[in-house]
């Protein structure tokens, strides 16, 4: 019994360093890599502003969408920006971009204008659930030159704006010193903190917001 106990007690323990905090960038591989991508980061052997906009792009819709000729934020639109808006307060050395797009109906010079007004209108919404504006470092309209479905009709699927990753805040210290895993792992350093009334307090609060 002893022995079996013990042999149980070494299984659960190994599964536990599967999660342990610290781990890689792309949760795919063994313990041990934070360092190594420490490293690469660092010496711009990797990019890891690429890693985070990938991160983003899988973990939170990116893109919204809007009504002909409109930049007004419909309820599906402004609860895609809100989950966008959770996960960016989360990572607050990140910047992001808007880009805006239109459907090929209408003039070139109108469609430019009317994707930099949706552009603005997902940016002010963001900054409205509590993102600083200094974060979303631009704001740009490709008009009607970069269709998902290429017709010359309208087309919601092609009046829309993109959120995307675009860099770190330069003066933020733990971009400066290296801190990828601390980054990276924020979420997950927090949650193997047990629970108590406070910290179920603020969750509750931040998903409310």
């Amino acid at each position: 019994m002893i022995r079996t106990a013990a042999i149980l007690g070494l299984l659960l323990t190994a599964a536990a360093c599967e999660r342990e905090a610290g781990r890689e960038l792309n949760r795919g591989g063994t313990f041990g890599e934070a360092t190594l991508n420490n490293a690469a980061v660092m010496s711009n052997d990797r990019s890891f502003t690429i890693q985070l906009a990938g991160r983003f792009a899988q973990e939170v819709p990116t893109t919204i969408t809007f009504d002909f000729d409109s930049a007004q934020l419909d309820q599906s639109a402004r609860a895609v920006l809100d989950q966008q808006a959770h996960w960016i307060r989360q990572f607050p050395e990140v910047r992001f971009r808007v880009f805006g797009h239109t459907d090929a109906v209408g003039s070139d010079a109108y469609n430019r204008a009317l994707g930099l007004r949706r552009a603005r209108a997902a940016v002010n919404y963001l900054v409205s659930r509590g993102i600083s504006r200094s974060r979303l470092e631009a704001v740009i309209s490709h008009g009607e030159t970069q269709p998902l479905i290429p017709t010359p009709e309208r087309e919601r699927r092609n009046r829309r704006t993109v959120t995307e990753v675009s860099g770190f805040l330069k003066n933020h210290q733990s971009v400066l010193d290296g801190k990828y895993a601390q980054i990276i792992y924020r979420e997950y350093l927090e949650s193997a903190v047990p629970a108590t009334t406070l910290t179920q307090q603020k969750s509750l609060e931040r998903t409310l917001q």
